[in-house]
């Protein structure tokens, strides 16, 4: 897949194969949810950090030139933008699959990071109110912004816990192929 190679030319850090993976499965869950294209939704989430790892300086500001690269639509690099929005891009998520990008980016990592710290290292067994009682503790993932999180929440119209609870589910139905894909990509 082009834009997978693509999002590997400028993210090689396992952790950031992880992320763009994992921000992909996401919004192709939430894609099929709302009976939403999965490609683009997926595209989006898989390349949403494209300029992170080389230029985080100028994270969502140097995407756009990155993804005129492989002629990019310029609603995929809107998209892209808008996940950054009020932190490093002044592009404001204004789609339904634009607000998803946002509100949950940064919650896969308190996710992840929650699974980690569980015996069996897995979002799998995750409850709802084990994800809440992480969430609300401010020093544990420290650098995942839950202001970030309850503004794109906010942004959805949906309460907290119907994003923490959706997010999960999704985390949930793709962790497997997420692992696999990780150990195909890293080798």
């Amino acid at each position: 897949m082009m834009q997978c190679n693509y999002s590997k030319k400028y993210n090689k850090e396992e952790f950031h194969v992880r992320h763009a993976l994992t921000v992909e499965s996401i919004m192709r869950y939430f894609a099929k949810e709302n009976a939403c294209d999965e490609d683009f939704w997926g595209i989006a989430g898989l390349l949403h950090d494209v300029d992170f790892e080389q230029y985080p300086e100028e994270h969502c500001k140097k995407a756009p030139e990155l993804l005129r690269e492989i002629d990019a639509s310029e609603e995929l690099i809107h998209a892209i933008c808008s996940h950054g929005y009020g932190i490093c891009s002044d592009v404001k998520p204004e789609h339904e699959m634009e607000k998803i990008l946002f509100a949950t980016d940064e919650l896969t990592g308190i996710i992840w990071a929650a699974a980690k710290m569980r015996p069996s290292k897995s979002t799998k067994d995750m409850e709802l109110s084990s994800l809440k009682k992480k969430f609300k503790d401010k020093k544990f993932a420290a650098g995942c912004s839950r202001e970030i999180i309850r503004a794109g929440a906010e942004q959805l119209g949906w309460e907290l816990d119907t994003l923490l609870d959706k997010t999960l589910q999704a985390m949930k139905t793709c962790e497997d192929e997420i692992e696999e894909k990780v150990k195909k990509e890293i080798v």
